[in-house]
């Protein structure tokens, strides 16, 4: 039987927004990585997953709570494909080492989602829409078992990060889709693993850097200019957060996107995954550190989500900051902007394009690259590979024009170059 108790007993939620986090806070940003290979990868990638599937991807599969049934065709979801992508922030003995006292203190053993990327890939046509939730937003959480068969009453107002540790991936996704009010059929828990295999299997990533960045908190102490980052390096680039904007973990979101972003554009200007062996090492790194949800485990789903993708333009790639203010009860937290975001959910159920009005990011981490080369907008079409197939069901038309969202919204798209707004000037 399962036991019950309360929530606030204990207090897991340890980053304030301004303040120094644990040296693993935001580890597994390397989560940018994954997303950036599914928006970009195509069908191919999900032949190469299925290999690989039954040995390594359904092992630690979870069930969520009212998980909804999948139907045999994507193109059945009326209003598109919701998948809920998080990246938790815990002690893997490989990687350990490397951070102090946060894996060898009293809480080494707790898992917190640090990163929480809702990804919408709409229907017909397709486009891809990816909100990150800062880990400081404070939410309300529905009542969630833990693994232990511990069950954790509700709470009307709790950080979003620490969804994880008390019901796991199926606690996230229920907290999510209460915020947002959309269903989510599909979740996958990321740890860190891949990220430096993956970096070094591509020849790193480029990144700007608008000003020089020094964090003591990852050893980073780069000056200015293009830099190809690869392995820890690449690392430490998604985990910084006081070397970039405010010090924020806002700022460090729209880092993570710039590095998104770059990697979306390398994979596909040099052709990455033209070459079979480097895609089935990307998909195989990939696959030994995801946990996915039970309804993630069908090789045919994985190869439908590709395809609805595949072809996406780059200026139809939108990366977005959950809007929010701050917390009026805390100055490190941030609440919802519930009216901002009302918007965004309303666009994406009538099915429209969505335009930009707002910053490249709240905390200031990102500038305008202004020696760009645009990026294309469209995508190339593979013709070996079949497209998503098109939907019977009714679903709302795409609008002739797309819906300007809030300027308390902000972001980019994939076809948008920026660079790290460092803090050494």
């Amino acid at each position: 039987m399962s036991k019950t108790t309360p929530r606030g007993q204990r207090t897991i939620a340890r980053h304030g927004r301004l303040t120094s986090p644990g040296p693993l806070s935001q580890l597994f940003r390397g989560l940018a990585i994954v997303v950036a290979v599914l928006l970009v990868a195509g069908a191919g990638i999900g032949a190469y997953i299925a290999i690989d599937l039954s040995r390594s991807f359904t092992a630690d599969a979870v069930e969520l709570k009212n998980q909804p049934a999948v139907p045999p065709d994507l193109g059945e979801l009326k209003g598109g494909v919701n998948l809920l992508l998080v990246g938790t922030d815990e002690c893997e003995p490989d990687f350990a080492q490397y951070f102090g006292d946060r894996c060898s203190g009293a809480d080494s053993g707790d898992s917190l989602n640090d990163v929480n990327m809702l990804v919408h890939i709409s229907d017909a046509p397709r486009r891809v829409t990816v909100i990150s939730f800062p880990r400081d937003l404070m939410v309300p959480i529905p009542s969630c078992t833990d693994k232990d068969g511990v069950e954790h009453s509700a709470m009307t107002k709790q950080q979003i990060n620490s969804a994880f540790y008390y019901g796991g991936l199926s606690c996230v996704v229920q907290t999510i889709s209460e915020l947002s009010g959309l269903e989510i059929p599909f979740a996958a828990k990321v740890s860190f693993g891949g990220v430096i295999n993956i970096t070094d299997a591509i020849g790193g990533v480029d990144v700007c850097i608008a000003n020089g960045i020094k964090d003591p908190y990852t050893g980073i102490d780069w000056p200015a200019g293009t830099r190809t980052v690869v392995g820890l390096d690449a690392l430490q680039f998604l985990r910084t957060r006081h070397g970039v904007g405010d010090g924020g973990d806002l700022g460090r979101i729209s880092n993570q996107q710039q590095y998104m972003s770059r990697l979306a554009n390398k994979l596909k200007s040099q052709d990455v995954l033209s070459n079979p062996a480097t895609l089935y090492k990307l998909a195989s790194t990939a696959l030994r550190n995801v946990d996915p949800s039970t309804s993630l485990t069908n090789p045919l789903t994985l190869v439908q989500i590709a395809s609805a993708v595949k072809d996406v333009p780059f200026n139809e790639i939108v990366f977005i900051q959950y809007p929010t203010y701050t917390d009026p009860d805390n100055p490190n937290r941030v609440v919802p902007d519930r009216s901002a975001a009302d918007t965004l959910w309303a666009a994406l159920a009538a099915n429209q394009p969505l335009q930009l009005s707002g910053n490249l990011s709240d905390g200031n981490g990102v500038v305008v690259d202004e020696n760009a080369t645009p990026a294309p907008t469209t995508a190339p079409t593979d013709a070996a590979t079949p497209g998503p197939t098109d939907s019977a069901a009714p679903t709302p038309a795409p609008s002739s024009s797309a819906v300007v969202l809030p300027s308390e919204i902000a972001g980019q798209t994939a076809a948008q170059s920026t660079c790290s707004n460092g803090n050494v000037r």
